[in-house]
């Protein structure tokens, strides 16, 4: 895949909006913890020509197909590490790092992942896969559905895909593994699309009747929201007086986890945006990925402020 059909796979939401809350800064260090496609990482580089940016990803195949064009342009104001948000202070203690002035994070699942990485589209039949990084992870989405309780699929799908037809989309899966376990992503797709009716949303558009079922297995696959909370603490910890923490989410419960970290921690975090910034009407239309984005933005407080 070449560069130019790169960026037309996968566009990085409020570009724009980062750069004014994150605020960088000359000779400063931030972290972009989810740099996918790079294109927050570029933005924030070419906005400030005197700073630098190190990014993160556990997606091996976004650093190899994304990091060397940064490289090559940025020189050693970019660098890139494998790894997890959640390990965000390991990561950086291994390389020395005690203090960043500013750290991005983007909690959204890119269209390139979505539709080149096995199981997370409902619209390509692939294993039931799931894993942002098969290295680091065992359990799939088909262990899920395969051999979860039924009480404790009933869990993931009411609390991580808030979805309302939970119960029989669960029953609907327990009949079916008693006579065949689920393999592919079109076989449970099929099944949902039997027991739940098509909804729309806000009058306008058709969700398929899988979407929240996926989202809720995709959370629990990769312990999105744990490894979400990992990385706010370790944020908190890592950032010098005055600098920024930026985090966009894609749905409710992420968009929760950051509110209500930022409130707890507001003696030495003043939030920014006291609520969540979403896209202009002229980004949505150009990028759809960006209709359900939310950014918050907290900045820590100086000792004695």
């Amino acid at each position: 895949m070449n560069n130019e059909n790169k960026e037309t796979y996968h566009k990085s939401v409020l570009v724009d909006e980062v750069l004014e809350y994150l605020n960088p800064q000359p000779g400063k260090l931030y972290i972009d913890a989810t740099f996918g496609g790079g294109g927050h990482t570029r933005a924030i580089l070419d906005h400030e020509p005197n700073c630098k940016v190190i990014a993160l990803d556990w997606d091996t195949v976004a650093i190899e197909e994304n990091a060397e064009p940064l490289k090559e342009k940025y020189g050693d104001r970019f660098r890139v590490l494998w790894g997890n948000f959640s390990h965000l202070y390991r990561i950086l203690k291994k390389e020395k790092i005690h203090h960043i002035d500013g750290v991005l994070a983007d909690f959204g699942t890119s269209q390139t992942q979505i539709f080149k990485k096995e199981g997370f589209s409902f619209r390509v039949d692939t294993p039931l896969d799931m894993r942002m990084s098969p290295a680091h992870q065992r359990v799939t989405a088909a262990t899920i559905v395969n051999t979860y309780s039924e009480k404790k699929l009933l869990t993931i799908l009411y609390e991580y895909g808030e979805e309302k037809f939970a119960r029989k989309i669960v029953q609907a899966i327990i009949e079916q593994r008693k006579k065949k376990h689920f393999r592919k992503t079109l076989e449970l797709a099929k099944l949902i699309e039997d027991v739940v009716p098509i909804q729309k949303q806000k009058g306008r558009r058709k969700i398929h009747p899988a979407t929240k079922t996926f989202q809720a297995l995709r959370i629990e696959v990769n312990n999105e929201l744990s490894n979400i909370k990992s990385f706010l603490s370790a944020a908190h910890q890592l950032l010098n007086p005055h600098g920024r923490i930026v985090c966009i989410s894609f749905h409710s419960l992420e968009d929760r986890l950051v509110k209500n970290f930022f409130r707890e921690h507001q003696l030495d975090l003043k939030t920014i945006t006291n609520k969540p910034i979403h896209g202009t009407d002229q980004e949505i239309e150009q990028n759809p990925s960006a209709r359900s984005a939310k950014l918050r933005c907290a900045e820590k407080i100086a000792p004695g402020q």
